[in-house]
């Protein structure tokens, strides 16, 4: 089953949602905020993006900016990010797919349509 963590009020957010109900592609919504990526989850999402932690954190929102953690990531060990990750989902770059052989953070509508086979 997919999995896509989303915030609300996040407009791209809706437009990912909206992108998939209309190709039928079935999946769990989850609200990031409240139920952030499981470590299995994050874990996935890191393999598919080349071990490069900063590719999990939402490098332009207030939170990530507000704790300074541009220079922190660097420094930081996977259980350390995970565990930062899952105390604020805030932090996770949003939409957050994953499950069934797909692993996507942001909507670029190009990868998602290659990703998806269209």
């Amino acid at each position: 089953m997919i999995r896509v963590y989303v915030y609300d009020k996040c407009s791209t957010c809706r437009n990912a949602l909206k992108w998939l109900d209309e190709r039928g592609i079935e999946c769990e919504v989850l609200a990031i905020k409240e139920t952030p990526p499981s470590d299995a989850d994050l874990k996935a999402m890191l393999e598919s993006k080349e071990g490069e932690l900063r590719k999990l954190f939402n490098t332009s929102g207030m939170d990530y900016r507000s704790m300074g953690l541009k220079d922190k990531i660097p420094t930081l060990s996977e259980t350390e990010a995970f565990a930062l990750l899952q105390s604020n989902g805030m932090l996770v770059k949003r939409p957050f797919l994953i499950g069934d052989g797909h692993a996507l953070t942001g909507f670029r509508e190009k990868e998602w349509v290659a990703s998806f086979g269209e």
